[in-house]
């Protein structure tokens, strides 16, 4: 979740709050990291109006994961399991210890870059729900979409969240249908599901 460089300012941490499910109103430290800023409260109880259905048991990847506010949602939300995968070192420390502060069992943070992991063939089950929210203008929603496509980290109807900057020109895989899309601000946020064609 990352959207806009932080002020060179800014020293203090900040917290994300979950909205919904078990953990319901709890607050977890986010490290201040550049470029780092978590999704909105107003977005996510958009997004997880459209999900209401969908995140109770689900296998969930959070790319770009940040603060990893959609993931914690999730499995706030009685997700079966959630990995995250964030390049920044700081960040993915307070993923992890924010997991343990958690107790959750169900989650793992993957210190790499996105790009590279969905780079590799899944050679694990693939995934119900996925979120990709990349750093702005860095042209990198695309070819993660394509990779998550073709590398079979993707359950053949998979439910995808895709949250860009509104003047992007971005194309999904040809088997991706949108079924909601909002623009908030300067933000687009689109849902998709894939509808693999079985042979």
């Amino acid at each position: 979740m990352r959207k806009k460089p932080a002020s060179k300012n800014s020293q203090s941490d900040g917290v994300i709050r979950i909205i919904s499910g078990q953990f319901r109103g709890r607050k977890l430290p986010v490290k201040d990291v550049t470029g780092l800023r978590p999704t909105t409260d107003r977005v996510k109880e958009t997004l997880f109006n459209w999900l209401m259905q969908d995140t109770r048991d689900a296998t969930v990847l959070d790319c770009f994961a940040g603060s990893g506010g959609l993931g914690f949602e999730c499995l706030s939300r009685f997700a079966k399991q959630t990995c995250f995968i964030e390049l920044d070192r700081q960040a993915a420390q307070q993923l992890n210890s924010n997991i343990a502060t958690l107790k959750l069992s169900n989650a793992k943070v993957i210190n790499d870059n996105t790009i590279d992991v969905l780079s590799r063939k899944n050679e694990q089950a693939p995934f119900d729900l996925v979120f990709v929210d990349p750093p702005f203008r860095q042209d990198l929603a695309q070819p993660c979409c394509m990779l998550l496509e073709q590398n079979n980290w993707l359950t053949n109807n998979a439910l995808i969240y895709v949250e860009v900057e509104k003047e992007l020109d971005f194309t999904a895989p040809q088997d991706w249908q949108i079924l909601k899309e909002k623009q908030a601000g300067q933000v687009l946020c689109r849902l998709y599901q894939r509808n693999e064609k079985v042979s």
